[in-house]
């Protein structure tokens, strides 16, 4: 059903007045442009767009208002009742056309020198919107107006993503409001005055040595090209547009890809509920990586008697001396073969699968339904055991659901802001405009992290805790609101349990006593404590520096407690969010892609759950848990004698070899498989430990549902064909299950893409039952719980209970619990590790896209400047980092938001596995390693592993950008 046009079907306050004789019904407050275009009548207009501030500067939307002497922009005019209005008056109709004919009068020959097409209906519109609306209205510059065109501007290529051409620049403050106002990055300016005006980045800097952190919202934004991507210098036509949803991060922005002689040129954000038409630079620049020469385009058996060593540094490029070539038949039945084999020898117990958070729903409920039935266990597992796991773990204990409580731009809504653990600027960049979007209107941020992030900017308190106190911290804040009776009472007995308990538990917490042990004042965490008991509404936000501890569980058990004793959850503004990682870790959770769960988080030893499934798949089923990622790798390298000993996996689409930790135990145990089946776009680290590699498709190059991190089941569509012999991971997962003796028969387009969401949607138990395929094919988005067709599913849950048995939430008491591993004389050192703004996980995909390598295109560990002047090293020197496991040589970067005695590596870069150094111990709840705690020391100098065959820009030390 179409949404209503006209405001009095919604019901809204109206007003009704007359434009070019017609009588108009409009929004109160709406503006005489927007309410024309509503009701399809064209006015032209430049600076205006839609969603940003109006700004009313150019002036070519002006109209003619009966009783008024000048002329009014209707870009930033409201009607009133009775208004009488011309928009195609003569006079108005004049002035319009004298600002376009001369604005176009300044505009140069070409948009670009390098426009190489001379279509004419491309050179006819190669100003953009501007060429665009001189054309409908026949505009036609006078060669009196040329002849005093302003002098040429230097085009500003100096940005690996965008070019700068600002002899097209209109002025129009697109740009400006774009950085400014909508992703508040505030890198564009505008400068000087009259005729010597001119759009800026920082203090009037090349582009490329700006602070700018590439976006794109200012090339989106851009109505003349004076700002476009690279991708699109020359011929602006492609073959088409096909709409999709982005396939890096939880946010789930919705993008369009442009498509032009099969491959993508460029991607738009769309007006998606996640992002609202913004994007940051992964999204925008990053997709190329499907086009990478190295993408793997034939199935591969390992050569025989090659053996599988772990410790050699592979140019990924090169791997003709490991594989051979294979039809697709012979590769399947090695594949297949060789896991039924194993099985059919030694047991049920042998085999373990990991899926993929970078896959669809399908993918993921179809991989884990494979591994339950075809290999007889529950040993499947994925991503999220490296990211979430233990958030998850408490939130099922405590509110009886893993997913968030409100979406991430609900925050227009909060007064409050708490984000811990987490760098939304680079991890989440999106979500992040929403954030410092709410700061400007009013809204505090608390910012509680080790380091102090970009988003400390934009806080009302940065409370930057020492490693590893998170309990500390949050217990302290607990205490306070509960001593000095901040506590919601009504909430806390009519909505929760176990309260006594977490009250008796804190009285050793008190902020004074944790003080020294956090590193934060107790009169800040007292401030902090009592703005989030009485403020209107506090939202939690969290990232893995909360997840990824050996007390990860017990962290989120605090955030739990910390609102539910406080009533700030269940209404607009206020509630939990873990912030998930990757485009569809959310999804593939809830699809099952976990060793402990069935679909919808129904547990493997619940005998109702366990007899449900067994009917629903026909098949006799596995009645205890299975292992999780790090528990496989230690089963891989159990004794013979062992019954649950791991002899065989099926990898698609993760890389453990990377993502793992201690990675010198993991890739040992990996290569010590005796049969490993890996099925990828690119040859990763783990697939060169594998037996055989099965060529896959790429996020454009499939059809399927992923989940983001606000419970939106979004379509991702096809835009490009698998390149070669490469083919859709449904269909290998299903010629898998063939060879494993199932009998599955999904059919439709798509290796019957729509029948498998189907099953998945019965097997979820009525979470997403409104969400039907043909409903997302004409929706795009629908969140959940949807229980019907009719439902426009709940953005905000737990507003009148919990998902829990009694409906009430469950608090459970957390103690100080320390990292497994503390610095001493010998590893003096903390180190944290994580992701950063251009590169993805472990880097298989952004360092193949060629803007995201240019950009960031080498190692770096980020230090103290005092750390570094004691350690005797500057900028770009190299150190070694070493811990009890392994050690890396990198390059230092100077940030100074790292505290003295931690530093910080990203893990996306092979040469320099922060992996390597990282300790394996486990959460006891949600089974997550500690990622983000262990001990190293610190040495000038050492030796850099060599780069082979990843970007294009390795070779190059960018000096600027590591001195940040």
């Amino acid at each position: 059903m179409n949404a209503p046009t006209n405001p009095k079907e919604l019901e809204l306050p109206t007003v009704e007045f007359k434009l070019d004789g017609k009588t108009i019904v409009s929004y109160e407050g709406e503006t005489i442009l927007k309410a024309a275009k509503r009701h399809g009548i064209d006015i032209p207009y430049l600076c205006f767009k839609d969603g940003y501030r109006p700004d009313g500067n150019c002036r070519a939307c002006v109209v003619e208002i009966n009783g008024e002497r000048t002329l009014a922009p209707s870009c930033c005019r409201s009607a009133t009742p009775g208004m009488e209005i011309k928009a195609n008056s003569e006079r108005a109709v004049r002035s319009q056309k004298l600002v376009l004919e001369m604005l176009l009068s300044d505009m140069p020959d070409v948009g670009f020198k390098w426009v190489g097409d001379s279509k004419a209906e491309e050179l006819q519109n190669q100003h953009g919107e501007l060429s665009t609306w001189a054309t409908r209205m026949d505009v036609t510059v006078r060669p009196e107006l040329k002849a005093l065109r302003r002098e040429k501007v230097a085009h500003d290529i100096s940005h690996p993503a965008m070019a700068v051409n600002l002899d097209a620049c209109i002025q129009c403050n697109r740009c400006v409001r774009a950085c400014r106002e909508e992703q508040v990055n505030d890198v564009i300016g505008y400068a000087m005055r009259g005729s010597h005006s001119e759009i800026v980045f920082d203090l009037n800097d090349p582009m490329g040595d700006s602070t700018c952190v590439a976006c794109g919202e200012c090339v989106q934004a851009c109505p003349t090209g004076a700002l476009m991507p690279k991708g699109l210098i020359g011929s602006q036509m492609v073959d088409r547009k096909v709409d999709s949803v982005c396939p890096f991060c939880g946010v789930g922005c919705q993008i369009t890809y442009n498509v032009k002689d099969e491959k993508i040129v460029s991607v738009e954000g769309r007006d998606g509920p996640a992002n609202h038409n913004r994007l940051c630079v992964k999204g925008r620049f990053g997709m190329d990586y499907i086009h990478n020469p190295q993408r793997l385009t034939k199935p591969l058996i390992r050569k025989a008697g090659v053996p599988k060593d772990e410790t050699a540094t592979q140019n990924p490029q090169d791997w003709s001396s490991i594989f051979r070539e294979a039809s697709w038949e012979e590769a399947l039945e090695v594949a297949g073969g060789g896991l039924k084999k194993l099985k059919d020898k030694h047991g049920l117990k042998v085999l373990a699968g990991f899926g993929s958070a970078k896959g669809s729903n399908e993918e993921a409920y179809l991989f884990q339904k494979l591994v339950r039935t075809g290999f007889g266990s529950n040993n499947v597992d994925h991503c999220t055991r490296l990211c979430h796991a233990s958030s998850v773990a408490a939130l099922l204990e405590g509110v009886g659901s893993g997913a968030v409580s409100n979406q991430v731009n609900d925050v227009e809504h909060s007064s409050m802001i708490f984000l811990i653990g987490s760098n939304p600027t680079a991890n989440h960049p999106v979500a992040a405009t929403w954030f410092k979007n709410a700061a400007k209107r009013g809204a505090k941020i608390v910012l509680c992290d080790p380091r102090s992030t970009e988003i400390s900017k934009h806080a009302w308190r940065t409370m930057q805790f020492k490693p590893d106190t998170d309990v500390a911290m949050l217990n302290a804040m607990i205490y306070t609101i509960i001593e000095e009776g901040l506590a919601d009472q009504e909430f806390i007995q009519n909505r929760a349990n176990n309260f006594e308990a977490l009250k008796e538990n804190i009285k050793g917490y008190s902020p004074e006593a944790m003080a020294p042990i956090c590193g934060i004042p107790a009169e800040t965490l007292r401030e902090v404590a009592r703005e989030f008991a009485t403020t209107k509404s506090a939202m939690i936000l969290w990232g893995m520096g909360v997840s990824q501890h050996v007390h990860g569980t017990d962290n989120a058990r605090c955030l739990i407690a910390l609102v539910s004793i406080t009533g700030q959850i269940g209404k607009p503004g206020s509630g939990l969010h873990p912030l998930r990682g990757q485009n569809n870790v959310q999804g593939a959770s809830d699809a099952g892609l976990i060793p402990m769960m069935f679909p919808n988080y129904q547990r493997v030893d619940n005998p109702e759950a366990h007899a449900w499934f067994e009917k629903f798949w026909g098949m006799p089923l596995d009645k205890k848990p299975g292992y999780t990622v790090v528990e496989i790798m230690h089963k891989i390298t159990a004794p013979d004698s062992d019954p649950d000993k791991i002899r065989g996996m099926y990898v698609e689409g993760e890389n453990p070899a990377m993502s793992d930790p201690d990675l010198n135990h993991a890739r040992h145990a990996l290569a010590s498989l005796e049969h490993l089946v890996v099925q990828d776009i690119f040859m990763t680290e783990t697939a060169l430990l594998a037996d055989v590699v099965l060529p896959a498709s790429a996020w454009p190059e499939k059809v399927g549902t992923a989940s983001n991190t606000d419970r939106m089941v979004q379509m991702g569509k096809k835009a490009i064909d698998p390149p070669g012999d490469a083919k859709p991971d449904l269909w290998i997962i299903q010629e898998i299950a063939k060879r494993m003796g199932l009998n599955w028969n999904y059919q439709g387009p798509d290796a019957g893409v729509a029948a498998v969401y189907d099953e998945m949607r019965q097997a979820m138990h009525g979470a997403i039952n409104g969400i039907t395929w043909e409903r997302l094919e004409k929706e795009s988005s629908v969140t959940y719980p949807c229980l019907s067709a009719e439902d426009p599913g709940r953005p905000i849950v737990f507003d009148d209970s919990f998902a829990t048995p009694d409906g009430k939430v469950k608090l459970v008491p957390a103690d100080i619990i320390p990292a497994n591993e503390r610095p001493d004389t010998e590893y003096p050192f903390v180190l944290i590790t994580g992701r950063q703004l251009e590169h993805w996980h472990t880097g298989s995909m952004t360092r193949r896209a060629t803007v995201l390598d240019a950009i960031e295109p080498m190692a770096t560990v980020s230090m103290h400047g005092e750390d570094m002047t004691q350690l005797g090293v500057t900028a770009g020197d190299v150190i070694t980092v070493q811990s009890r496991r392994g050690e890396v040589g990198i390059h230092v970067r100077r940030d100074d938001g790292t505290p003295r005695g931690v530093v910080f590596i990203p893990f996306a870069y092979y040469e320099a596995a922060a992996n390597l150094i990282t300790n394996s111990a486990l959460d006891p709840f949600g089974k997550i390693p500690e990622f983000k705690y262990c001990a190293v020391k610190l040495a000038k100098g050492g030796q850099v592993a060599k780069v082979m065959g990843y970007g294009t820009n390795n070779t190059k030390l960018n000096q600027a950008a590591i001195t940040t």
